[in-house]
């Protein structure tokens, strides 16, 4: 469980989030949506213990962020950046193989049995182990994109934390990936998601964590949170909710 109470952060002297309270628990996929610049990458990593807090608590399964060491929190959050860093002499699968770093004591080089099944395991489950021996700079964006995914996957914790998963990725494969994240938050796994497009997260995601204006606005069920008037004032853009036949929520600005 993920406990954030009264937090705050800052970011170069500037203030950008007060007073957060929410608590996500085990098995729940969260979507964090709101416009650029309003603090949603900035959430992600202070939940990652990358950012350090200005103000308030942040608690990981009872144990304050803060006491952690660094190799403590690598064991409980994997955090996929949209950062495009590369590797360029590097394999997918020694990418992906990154992840396991944490499982090994210094001294302890050597790739384990259960560290191949890891990595294994999560190419397949986003799609490219066909791609396990391509050289990681000869990959599109998307494929990239896939391979970040891959490695948070790989590091097997009970905490994921992504920035963006989505966001160079096809229709199709899109979709793919927020099936992947949900079907584990469904297996027990806590999720954590900064999402723009709002009704991918509408579909997918249990609860919707919506910043804007410094704060957080709303915290809840999609049909909760998917209301023209609170979009209106984050986005500041007209928006129209509608709701189809089969009784889902879809919400589009409403452009004239």
């Amino acid at each position: 469980m993920i406990e954030l109470r009264a937090l705050s952060l800052d970011i170069a002297k500037r203030r950008l989030l007060s007073d957060i309270d929410a608590v996500i628990g085990s098995g729940e996929f969260v979507a964090v949506l709101g416009p650029n610049g309003v603090g949603k990458t900035t959430l992600l990593r202070a939940i990652a213990g990358l950012h350090a807090p200005s103000g308030g608590t942040l608690t990981i399964g009872g144990v304050a962020l803060s006491a952690m060491t660094p190799a403590a929190r690598a064991l409980r959050v994997a955090f996929v950046t949209s950062d495009d860093i590369l590797f360029d002499a590097l394999r997918v699968r020694d990418v992906v193989a990154i992840a396991r770093f944490p499982y090994h004591r210094w001294w302890q080089w050597r790739e384990r049995d259960d560290d191949e099944l890891a990595v294994s395991r999560a190419l397949a489950a986003v799609g490219i182990g066909e791609l396990a021996d391509r050289l990681f700079s000869t990959l599109s964006s998307g494929e990239r994109q896939r391979v970040w995914i891959a490695l948070g996957l790989a590091q097997e914790t009970p905490v994921l934390l992504l920035d963006e998963p989505t966001s160079h990725l096809d229709l199709r494969v899109a979709h793919e990936i927020l099936a992947v994240l949900r079907a584990l938050a469904r297996a027990g796994k806590t999720v954590v998601c900064a999402i723009h497009d709002v009704n991918d997260a509408a579909a997918y995601a249990d609860r919707m964590a919506l910043l804007g204006n410094g704060r957080l606005v709303a915290f809840d069920r999609p049909d909760l949170v998917l209301s023209s008037d609170v979009l209106e004032s984050v986005y500041r853009i007209p928006m129209e909710r509608v709701r189809s036949s089969e009784g889902s929520l879809r919400v589009f600005a409403a452009v004239r």
